[in-house]
């Protein structure tokens, strides 16, 4: 197949650094690639993935949400992307675009209005009263896919046709010793993210934290001066955000992950990277966690800050040989790539069988090019 991917505009692919979806869309392109089908991955003109790439921006833009930026990158990359054989997007006003205006019809050459490739879109939020609609009207012309269980659970009458856990390249992550002597927190500063909470859990258990966070978003920043610089000394160290391999590393030396989070998380990448990584994860029991964590073999699941303290100390009987097990046997990029083509297959036989016509195959004049590197 010849398979367009669109990604959000606010991140290169794959992250420099805080980027989780964007993590995960550099694994599927490349997993494709791999699977010998032809990728075209419409991004910012700054991104790295080894598949040919087009784009409208040539940096990822700041803030992130701005509807009018979105709006210019998507519809950029119906047009681009319109020679391929399914699209499959993971921002939010691209698949709503497409199904009801010109950014998912072309004219034949008899000047009537054709449908595009079929588009599935995965949703990388959680399902709110807000998305619930917007996804619903997706739905009526998309293949709509969800990234754990639990958030398929949260879609009320959305029709999710499938649900695809997150993969990852497990080349690009290392097992590590676990011998750094600290705790870790990766994520966002926010207080759903609880970043604070992993403060005072490590300070109850006796443990130094590393703070590896986004701080970008003015709220951001406000939490951070307010609810975490305070608290930081010799034994909670931040270091902004940390990508790539040096997260790797972070994560390959720690004694655990925590995520003591207080929201419904969709999936959280951080964890099964900790895993990946040889690293067990005290996680809060809350949104897909059970999905990611298998308590006792890759991590405990936990209540509140005192049993995440009593999971802390008894991290020695986690085995890292057994987190890193848990995650090739579940969270492969492999395994994701086999999900993700069955969902395509089945999205171009329904539109066959809706009559469609597939596009003509060129090249949109909004999209600059780049072949794989």
């Amino acid at each position: 197949m010849r398979i367009g991917l669109v990604a959000p505009p606010w991140v290169p692919v794959p992250p420099v650094g805080y980027g989780g979806t964007e993590e995960v869309i550099d694994a599927l392109a490349r997993g494709l690639a791999d699977a010998g089908h032809e990728v075209v991955l419409f991004t910012v003109g700054e991104s790295t993935c080894p598949v040919c790439r087009r784009w409208h921006y040539e940096r990822s833009r700041a803030p992130m949400g701005q509807v009018d930026t979105e709006l210019v990158h998507v519809l950029a990359a119906y047009e681009a992307l319109a020679d391929c054989d399914v699209i499959h997007d993971h921002t939010l006003s691209g698949p709503l675009l497409a199904a009801g205006g010109p950014a998912g019809q072309r004219l034949d050459r008899w000047g009537k209005r054709r449908a595009g490739p079929p588009v599935v879109a995965t949703n990388h939020g959680p399902f709110t009263d807000e998305s619930r609609r917007v996804f619903g009207a997706i739905a009526r012309h998309a293949t709509v896919t969800a990234i754990s269980e639990d958030q398929r659970r949260r879609s009320g009458h959305v029709p999710v046709r499938a649900v695809v856990h997150h993969g990852l390249d497990l080349h690009d992550y290392p097992v590590g010793p676990g011998s750094g002597g600290y705790l870790l927190f990766v994520g966002r500063m926010s207080e759903d993210k609880g970043p604070h909470r992993a403060i005072e859990i490590a300070r109850r258990a006796g443990y130094p934290l590393v703070i590896a966070a986004k701080v970008r978003e003015p709220h951001e920043h406000e939490f951070f001066s307010t609810r975490i610089r305070p608290h930081l000394g010799r034994d909670v160290e931040f270091l902004g955000e940390v990508g790539g391999m040096e997260r790797h590393r972070l994560m390959g030396g720690a004694t655990a992950l925590l995520n003591p989070i207080s929201w419904p998380e969709p999936f959280g990448l951080t964890v099964i990277e900790a895993g990946a990584c040889g690293t067990p994860v005290v996680s809060f029991d809350a949104g897909a966690c059970r999905e990611t964590v298998h308590h006792g073999t890759s991590g405990w699941l936990v209540q509140d800050i005192r049993s995440a303290v009593l999971a802390v100390q008894r991290i020695g009987e986690v085995r890292r040989a057994g987190c890193r097990r848990w995650v090739e046997e579940r969270f492969s990029s492999q395994r994701m790539v086999r999900q993700y083509l069955r969902v395509y297959e089945a999205a171009l036989d329904a539109h066959a069988a809706a009559g469609h016509l597939p596009r003509p195959r060129f090249v949109g004049v909004m999209a600059k090019e780049a072949s794989p590197s």
